[in-house]
């Protein structure tokens, strides 16, 4: 059925502007004044801002992890994610070393099916390099869609992948045009750090971010800046924490080196004192990078608004307090990483960011939608309110006032990271492919609904100057 929406306040990456869109089979097909709306449901959206469906480019669903596995799973996380005003996901497929990467494929393919109720597709995690991968690589672009790689700096033992690999899959993701990402963190100094403090009987949450200081995640995040810059190839920084991060991107950049950086909410709104909270609340907060010093979110906020940072990601990876959480009670090491954050993304981005000043309602859309799509090979049918592009749209009250709570969530998960902020803006409405997900504030999407993305090379839809960064 065709839908029009009137009365609203369309924003855009570039623009804001009072005018009316048609929706036809899932795709805009009009966008203006007076449009015919002829045999089409009204939507009214007066007083209310219609943006572009957000992009999360960073979640874990159903992820295995420490002995245990995420409690939000394709289901309820894409749920919540709707709720919070995000329609479509990019979830990370992890893989096992000496194992095809299809067979790791397979799996989050039989995770995803039939659960999803937003669109979604995969990035891919690469622990080695070696001749089965780098055959396999092009059948995982080119049949898959899967046009994006992340490659572990840290988690000794576990993902952390060397040197030579993130140098090896830097080169083969320019002949390939993909995106390599990176978790930036130096683990092998951060094992070492572990076990001393271990060795001294230093086992409480608070440790965790001791021994995993902001000068390991700086080191890591310049050298692999530099080893993209050497291999001429484009590199993607995930959940930047701390301002030695941001100065290695902002360097990387002003030499033209193709680099980018994503941050996170809990980033720009907590900090490293919440894991010291008494009882063992503090491994609430435990996930990687850690929370930072306070201080380190004015410098966060500034990169978003002077574009040294360009992205908003959730890292949603979500575990139980009690029985997940819990399970390193006597050893911080043994906490799952992780916390609850797809459903509150863009409304704590825009109740601390547009409506304190710190960024531009267009810097918004960007941040949260446009950029991601077009990084990662979904711009122009995502990202956008376009003519040609898939309705996926968010209907939101920008005055609403309201607290974040665990009671009213909509994640799997017994607590809520922001719990007790107080914060202005919520989702009403939000359409995927012209389909209602929430309405009114009401669920009323189906699992399974949501549709597998394969996903463009990098930069391959765009003009030649589009992606490039710019000198700071």
């Amino acid at each position: 059925m065709k839908k029009i929406i009137k009365n609203g306040t369309i924003v855009t990456a570039a623009d804001t502007f009072q005018g009316e869109i048609l929706i036809e089979d899932g795709v805009i097909t009009q966008i203006g004044a007076n449009l015919n709306a002829a045999g089409a449901e009204v939507i009214d959206a007066k007083g209310c801002l219609v943006f572009p469906g957000g992009i999360d480019p960073h979640t874990h669903l159903d992820m295995p992890f420490g002995g245990t596995v995420t409690k939000d799973d394709f289901e309820s996380g894409t749920i919540a994610a709707a709720f919070g005003g995000t329609t479509t996901i990019i979830d990370f497929c992890l893989t096992n070393m000496g194992e095809p990467l299809k067979k790791a494929i397979q799996t989050w393919h039989e995770k995803s099916r039939e659960k999803a109720v937003i669109d979604y597709g995969f990035h891919l995690m690469i622990s080695e390099i070696n001749d089965e991968v780098l055959n396999e690589l092009p059948h995982v672009i080119d049949r898959e869609g899967i046009t994006s790689f992340k490659v572990f700096m840290a988690y000794k033992n576990v993902f952390q992948a060397d040197d030579e690999t993130l140098f090896r899959t830097l080169v083969t993701a320019k002949d390939l045009g993909a995106l390599v990402m990176v978790h930036a963190e130096n683990g092998d100094v951060i094992d070492y750090l572990t076990k001393k403090a271990l060795a001294k009987g230093n086992t409480a949450p608070i440790y965790h971010a001791l021994t995993r200081p902001p000068e390991l995640e700086g080191e890591a995040t310049g050298r692999a800046a530099k080893f993209t810059g050497l291999a001429g190839s484009q590199l993607y920084v995930v959940h930047v924490s701390c301002a030695e991060a941001v100065k290695q991107i902002a360097e990387a950049r002003s030499k033209g080196f193709d680099v980018w950086g994503e941050t996170c909410p809990q980033y720009l709104v907590l900090d490293q004192s919440y894991l010291e909270k008494p009882n063992f609340e503090g491994a609430k907060y435990v996930w990687s990078p850690p929370l930072r010093e306070k201080w380190n979110q004015d410098v966060l906020w500034n990169a978003l608004k002077s574009g040294q940072l360009q992205t908003l990601g959730s890292d949603q990876c979500s575990f139980d307090f009690n029985g997940q959480k819990d399970l390193g009670r006597e050893d911080f090491t043994k906490i799952p990483n992780g916390g609850p954050i797809i459903e509150d993304r863009l409304s704590i981005l825009f109740s601390e960011g547009v409506k304190k000043g710190r960024i531009s309602l267009n810097q918004f859309v960007d941040i949260t939608s446009t950029r991601i799509a077009k990084l990662f090979g979904l711009f122009p049918k995502k990202g956008s309110i376009a003519v040609g592009a898939d309705a996926d749209i968010v209907i939101f009250d920008p005055s609403v006032e309201r607290v974040i709570s665990a009671e009213t969530h909509h994640m799997a998960v017994d607590y809520n990271a922001f719990e007790g902020m107080e914060i202005t803006g919520e989702p009403v409405s939000v359409l995927v492919r012209g389909e209602y997900v929430v309405r009114d504030k009401q669920f009323v999407g189906k699992p399974g609904s949501g549709q597998y993305l394969k996903r463009a090379k990098y930069n391959s839809n765009l003009p030649e100057s589009e992606n490039k960064p710019l000198s700071i």
